[in-house]
């Protein structure tokens, strides 16, 4: 019996179908439901050419047909099962059975399902039902004959048949089944029979770009082997095939070779599938899927990440690199590059500053033979308000402010005026004078918010700020003591008419501020401008604070020169001051006890055995510290032991000299004790503070601040000469920091966006600034300003040291989420050493930095300290320079 169907569109079938051959031709679309089955089960040759083989009393092996049949056992002896036969790539025959009907049990074979044919295959096949070609098995139903049951001995189990789809497209659902099954032998010992055919002979297979998946496969294809009864053998496991696959395909149902394989041949067989060479996969790449399979190599691929670029993915730096033919000739090309760039950048400033850079000689002094020795670092004795010689004749005191000058401690004067100055104020008046000034000296809330703004994204801009409010607040204090003060504390009328009994000045770093007293003219005969040793003993306080970009220094302006050349020649006092600025210069706050150590030293090897010639000795004190712990440094100059008493100064009241040794001779021996009790002194009102000695500096306190760590880096140090030779180095040097910022700008970005922003903005564009900023200092005319400006590049040059941090972190958290998120078609040969070398270029940065910061300190000192006998180490040579 064959049903055949012909001719229609689409075939449904939701009953059950059986015969010994079923087939479906000319039929576009067979759909099978769930309650739909198509069986040919046991419905094969009882016989056939894989027909099992029995002994005499029945019992025999099972039948073979895509797998062998199982042996069957007797009394000791197997039963050999029946063999293959048939094609397994186009199947066609019936299932062979147990190979004798006339016995009792007697099993058959599975029988034949074609669905299509080979000029007209099925468009589709959808399964959700099942299609059976199972041998049959021994005892199915236990029939009775002549009512009596069957022996258990008996034949061994059917053969599968045939399943034969002739489809484009296959779906097979959950609950389908496609199964050619061998029957089971009998109890006896009978043999399983062998299990059948399946072949999908697919009729268009698309390859390339056209490809699309030709099944969909979840239910269920079985072609076992039946099992053994008693201690037969289970039948041998039948054949699934499918048509050859093109080039790219493989397996039963021709799917695409697995992600980093390739088949270049025709065939199903999955080792057909070779892997890409490893070599040709360049790392940061991972394989992807083509489709229709790939079939040649090289493998195509992709980037594991955008930021990397094909075709060997590497970053947009490396790809720099290796334009240019690889680290070592890119660093050999760029190396000379910057040798290049320096030469003419040098050149260029060397045209464009021209002389300048031979420091000016300062205006001649009484002897312009120690102008050409004295430094242009002496001119910060040149301030503002003293370029009048008639000044310093009437000359009685000068008041320090107290404070540093910042925000948050302004300058500052004390209530009550000093003893020097009480014969010739009104002490009311001078005190309201003293709010006025206290009031007008102190910064608007707005000032000190915008300066804590800048200190956090950029210090050097919160250093000019703080730079251009002081000296706008020194404007505002010099104006209104000029101009809108009426002098009213002055006891002279001569000094409240003309506005001229009171002068505020500051040094050039807009630290320290003073205020002087000059007579009118009209006081009492009495009342006369104290000589020098009328003032012992004086205070001299430093400006600067002793960070490099304030240095400490002492500030000779011609009211102090004259007043001291009552004893000391101006040459002696000009080169004193010059070499103690060289000294105050070396000082470094965060260490002052090591480096006024030196301080000390100097001033009893160099300068008091000079100056004890005249009478006077000069020691290092500390002054006037205020609420905040912020503690003023200077001079004490007083006589010594071997001074001549002036006969003018005889015959006064001695009653003021145990209140002024009090004032700065604490814990010092006495260095004014030669004074007779009849010289008359002119005392200040007392003040803390005492004379800095070896023993002393022990006891000195420093507050720990992040400026110490900076000090190890940032410092003033001595001159090395050689300016041109640094200056060439520097540019150098800035030219290879400016080059390293683009590429660790560009390793960056090649990384992530995100990277290359934190790197750009924290601080904001801190990175960038130093470049320009060196620029400017190498640039700039005179020595004083460009050693002004290199102390601003340096200042930018250690803040951008927060970006390359920032860069170390970015660049280190990278790698190591890359290192433990790898892709998972991410080869183990894949991974390169490069990703671990992230570390170079901040590292370089940093190291470059760093480099700088010494040389440009050496800078600064070539171009402020002129002299380099300022630092002999031979009192002798030092005085005769």
């Amino acid at each position: 019996m064959l049903p055949q169907i012909c001719r229609v569109e689409k075939v449904f079938v939701e009953g059950t179908i059986t015969g010994s051959v079923v087939h479906f031709d000319w039929v576009r679309n067979v759909d099978v439901h769930n309650s739909g089955v198509i069986s040919v089960s046991g419905l094969g040759c009882t016989g056939g050419l894989g027909r099992g083989r029995y002994i005499e009393n029945g019992l025999g092996s099972g039948g073979g047909h895509g797998g062998n049949g199982g042996d069957g056992y007797y009394d000791g002896n197997f039963i050999e099962g029946g063999t293959t036969y048939g094609n397994a790539n186009l199947p066609c025959e019936l299932g062979s059975g147990s190979g004798n009907n006339s016995l009792a049990g007697a099993t058959a074979g599975g029988g034949i399902i074609v669905m299509g044919a080979l000029e007209h295959s099925l468009t589709s096949l959808t399964l959700n039902g099942a299609l059976r070609a199972d041998g049959e098995s021994f005892g199915e139903g236990i029939r009775e004959q002549e009512g009596r049951l069957i022996s258990g001995i008996g034949p061994g189990g059917g053969s599968g048949g045939t399943i034969l789809l002739f489809v484009q497209t296959l779906v097979l659902g959950e609950s389908s089944i496609i199964s050619t099954n061998g029957g089971d032998g009998s109890p006896g010992g009978g043999g399983g029979g062998g299990g059948g055919r399946v072949h999908f002979h697919w009729s268009d297979i698309p390859v390339g770009d056209e490809y699309i998946p030709l099944a969909r496969v979840k239910g269920s294809i079985i072609t076992r082997g039946g099992v053994g009864g008693g201690q037969g053998l289970p039948g041998k496991n039948g054949t699934l095939s499918g048509k050859a696959c093109p080039k790219g395909l493989y397996g039963i149902f021709c799917e695409e070779c697995p992600v980093g394989t390739f088949k270049n041949a025709s065939g199903s067989d999955k080792s057909l599938c070779h892997d890409c060479p490893p070599n040709e996969l360049p790392h940061r790449a991972i394989y992807v899927p083509v489709r229709g399979g790939v079939t040649e190599t090289p493998c195509p691929y992709k980037c594991i990440s955008d930021r990397y670029h094909l075709p060997n993915c590497n970053t947009a730096f490396e790809e720099l690199v290796y334009t240019f033919g690889g680290p070592w000739i890119f660093g050999l090309l760029l190396l000379g590059l910057l040798i290049v760039l320096a030469l003419v950048l040098s050149v260029a400033r060397m045209k464009y500053v021209g002389g300048d850079d031979i420091p000016a000689l300062l205006p001649a002094r009484h002897d312009t033979r120690i102008n050409h020795s004295f430094p242009f670092l002496e001119s910060l004795n040149e301030i503002i308000e003293t370029n009048r010689s008639e000044e310093s004749q009437s000359h009685v005191h000068r008041l320090y402010f107290q404070g540093p000058n910042t925000f948050g401690e302004p300058w500052h004067l004390s209530h009550c005026p000093p003893e020097q100055v009480k014969d010739i104020v009104f002490e009311d008046a001078f005190n309201r004078f003293v709010d006025e000034i206290n009031s007008l000296a102190t910064y608007h809330w707005w000032e000190g918010s915008i300066y804590s703004i800048l200190c956090i994204i950029a210090y050097p801009l919160a250093w000019s700020w703080l730079q251009r409010r002081r000296r706008k607040k020194l404007q505002q204090l010099r104006e209104f003591v000029r101009s809108e003060y009426d002098h009213a504390c002055l006891r002279s009328c001569r000094s409240r008419a003309l506005y001229e009994g009171l002068k505020v000045a500051a040094t050039s770093d807009l630290m320290l501020a003073y205020l002087d007293f000059f007579l009118g003219g009209d006081e009492k005969r009495s009342v006369m401008p104290p000589r020098l040793h009328q003032r012992f003993p004086m205070s001299i306080v430093f400006g600067g604070d002793g960070s490099y970009m304030a240095p400490f220094s002492l500030n000779s302006d011609n009211i102090l020169t004259s007043i001291m050349s009552q004893s000391v020649p101006p040459t002696i006092w000009y080169r004193l001051v010059a070499g103690l600025n060289a000294q105050l210069r070396l000082v470094c706050r965060g260490h002052l006890k090591i480096s006024f150590r030196h301080v000390i030293s100097w001033l009893d090897l160099y300068a008091n055995p000079t100056l004890d010639t005249y009478g006077v000795r000069v020691d290092l004190a500390w002054f006037q510290p205020t609420a905040s712990g912020y503690c003023q440094f200077g001079l004490v100059v007083h006589a010594t032991k071997n001074e001549s008493m002036s006969p003018s100064l005889q015959n006064h009241d001695d009653s003021r000299i145990t209140e002024k040794e009090s004032s700065f001779l604490r814990g010092h021996s006495n260095p004014v004790g030669h004074l007779t009790s009849n010289e008359q002194l002119i005392t200040p009102r007392k003040m803390a503070g005492g004379i800095l000695n070896a023993k002393s500096l022990k006891t000195l306190k420093e507050k720990i601040t992040i400026n110490y760590l900076f000090g190890f880096i940032l410092y003033n140090t001595k001159p090395v000469g050689h300016q041109d030779l640094v200056g060439l180095v520097i540019s150098i040097i800035l030219l290879g920091d400016f080059i390293l910022v683009l590429l660790t700008l560009l390793q960056m970005y090649s990384l992530s966006l995100l990277n290359f922003l934190l790197v750009l903005f924290v601080l904001p564009l801190g990175v960038l600034f130093p470049f320009p900023s060196g620029i400017n200092a190498l640039f700039s005319q005179g020595p004083r300003k460009s050693a002004v400006l290199a102390r601003l590049y340096a200042l930018w040059n250690i803040t951008s040291l927060v970006n390359v941090v920032v860069a170390f972190f970015c660049g280190f958290i990278h790698y190591t989420a890359y290192s433990n998120k790898l892709h998972s078609n991410f080869k183990s040969w894949n991974f390169s050493m490069d990703e671990s070398e992230w570390w170079i270029l901040p590292s370089g940065l940093a190291l470059c930095k760093i480099i700088q910061e010494r040389l440009v300190n050496r800078h600064v000192a070539n171009q402020e300290i002129q002299d380099p006998s300022l630092y002999s180490n031979d009192p002798n040579v030092f005085w005769q320079s």
